[in-house]
């Protein structure tokens, strides 16, 4: 009996050992000393980022990797359902530069900007609304990505809805590009897209179209959105040493991001303006 017990002990004893082993493995201890900058990103993904560092996420990580002293690096993968999963959980690499604040699946560090959706129209459209509960959206082909949250409030101000998809490799195929197209060749009287998106793609037009950021917007959708970098859960230092890098760096960041035309918004929900200066 006596015997029996000490096996059971036993097995007992190596049965937690082996599950704390493999706690262990599974949360490995905080990395102190990084030898890269090793950023999980969408390859083909612009304005964000490309594998040719034509972004503004690119170009906030170049600021990011000189500021660590150390050589930038990326992991590239279409940011498409499961790009967490393969990417910032596999620790193949250890950032992510661009994640919507309050996304479940990581840990966010402070915002580095506020951004709004904006309406793109033809510089010579009467249509300027900054809310989509405007009557004059009544009865336009507006187009928008599919479950965005413009799209229930463009339906019940009865706008007549020209949609394109929301979940699609980067690779071959750009919804956003597609629904600013359509605005130029008259498919569509205008578009709704997240603001970064619609600067971008607006400005690469000829003639350049028109963007109008969506800031006194009284529906219930949320249509502006603080935009954090994403780490691992369990990793306190790294998240404060990116919280440092940001304040630190936020007037250099905030003038990248105005080089490619992304609509900033203040504390309070206002549009910024040019200015040096301006409260982030």
């Amino acid at each position: 009996m006596k015997e029996a017990c000490r096996h059971l002990l036993l097995m007992l004893a190596l049965t937690m050992g082996l599950a704390a082993a493999t706690a262990v493995l599974a949360n490995p201890p905080e990395r102190q000393e990084r030898e890269a900058l090793r950023v999980c990103a969408d390859g083909n993904n612009l304005p964000f980022s490309n594998q040719a560092g034509e972004g503004f996420e690119n170009r906030i990580a170049e600021l990011m990797a000189d500021d660590l002293g150390v050589p930038l690096t990326y992991v590239w993968s279409p940011q498409v359902m499961g790009f967490v999963r393969n990417t910032l959980e596999l620790r193949v690499c250890d950032v992510m530069i661009g994640v919507v604040a309050g996304y479940d699946f990581l840990q966010n560090t402070n915002a580095y900007y506020r951004s709004v959706y904006a309406l793109v129209v033809p510089e010579d459209s009467e249509l300027e609304v900054t809310r989509l509960s405007d009557p004059a959206l009544a009865g336009r082909r507006i187009g928008v990505v599919a479950e965005t949250p413009p799209l229930v409030p463009l339906r019940r101000t009865g706008a007549r809805i020209q949609g394109y998809p929301l979940m699609v490799d980067t690779r071959v195929r750009a919804p956003v590009r597609d629904a600013v197209a359509d605005v130029v060749e008259g498919v569509t009287e205008g578009a709704v897209l997240w603001g970064p998106l619609a600067a971008y793609y607006a400005a690469r037009q000829d003639p350049p179209l028109k963007v109008v950021p969506l800031v006194d917007d009284d529906s219930d959708a949320t249509l502006d959105y603080r935009i954090t970098m994403g780490v691992r859960r369990g990793e306190p230092h790294w998240k404060d040493w990116i919280n440092d890098f940001i304040e630190r760096r936020q007037g250099e960041i905030d003038a990248i991001l105005r080089e490619y035309g992304v609509p900033l918004l203040d504390r309070r929900g206002q549009l910024l303006g040019s200015v040096e200066g301006d409260e982030t």
